[in-house]
């Protein structure tokens, strides 16, 4: 379900209290209600609005062993791979055209081989350019800012007060694409295969931005024999390895269509 816009987060927030998650009296308010109602509203159109575009399917996952560029951890038995899109045609099945406005979607394949379950509730995926800061995945508002103006944004006006909040809202095929094609689960269970895309603004990077740039995941957690939380090492994926792998695609081609008389 799509997260629901700030203030609604904010206002019923506030009326949940630190004892027992009891709801505080502010709920029940006239003005507290007044308020809610049309937030209410606003929630649940946004999710019928969701529910209107019909899934689509991601692309068949293979195990992460099977992807160019992959770090197999033998002794912890998984395996990450990545696998990124840097054109439109390569992954069509994105309802937005990420791609052709700066961002590099990378489809992120966790194999676990082991006879426990690796947690990635707090996984942190980075990339890491040639030269330059690591960068954190993009967050939907990052994504909304690019591919839509500022003048997308629009006012709320809230009864009772005589003020407008104004805020931009998160186009709807950006959730539903996050539906679609991320991690369904932070859960990834015994011998099994888990995958989803993540999104980085690349636009500010030289050109190409992959080449001698790495992605970085760490914080993977999991339990050892013992049932003890064991924090498995960094898995660092070098995207040179891709690279390499289309310009040699690209090549052959050409080569075959020189030895034509």
């Amino acid at each position: 379900m799509p997260a629901a816009p700030f203030l609604a987060q904010h206002i019923f927030a506030c009326c949940v209290s630190e004892d027992d998650n009891q709801a505080c009296m502010v709920a029940y308010r006239p003005q507290a209600a007044a308020l809610l109602l049309p937030l209410a509203l606003f929630c649940a159109s946004t999710q019928m609005a969701h529910g209107a575009d019909k899934p689509r399917a991601a692309p068949p996952v293979k195990s992460a062993t099977e992807y160019v560029v992959n770090d197999p951890h033998a002794n912890e038995k998984v395996t990450v791979a990545a696998e990124p899109c840097t054109e439109a045609s390569a992954c069509p099945f994105f309802r937005l055209p990420y791609v052709s406005h700066g961002f590099i979607p990378v489809r992120v394949i966790v194999t676990n081989d082991r006879d426990q379950a690796i947690n990635l509730e707090e996984v942190r995926i980075q990339f890491v350019p040639s030269e330059g800061e690591k960068l954190g995945a993009a967050t939907y508002e990052d994504i909304n800012r690019r591919l839509f103006s500022g003048k997308s944004a629009v006012g709320t006006k809230v009864p009772i007060l005589p003020i407008t909040i104004h805020h931009e809202p998160v186009d709807k095929k950006i959730v539903n694409d996050d539906t679609d094609f991320g991690f369904q689960s932070t859960i990834v269970p015994p011998h099994s295969t888990r995958a989803g895309y993540v999104f980085y603004d690349t636009r500010s990077l030289d050109e190409p931005p992959l080449r001698h740039a790495e992605l970085y995941v760490k914080m993977m957690h999991t339990v050892d024999d013992r049932g003890k939380n064991l924090e498995l090492f960094g898995f660092t994926l070098p995207f040179d390895k891709w690279l390499a792998t289309q310009a040699t695609a690209t090549s052959k081609p050409a080569a075959a269509s020189e030895k034509k008389p």
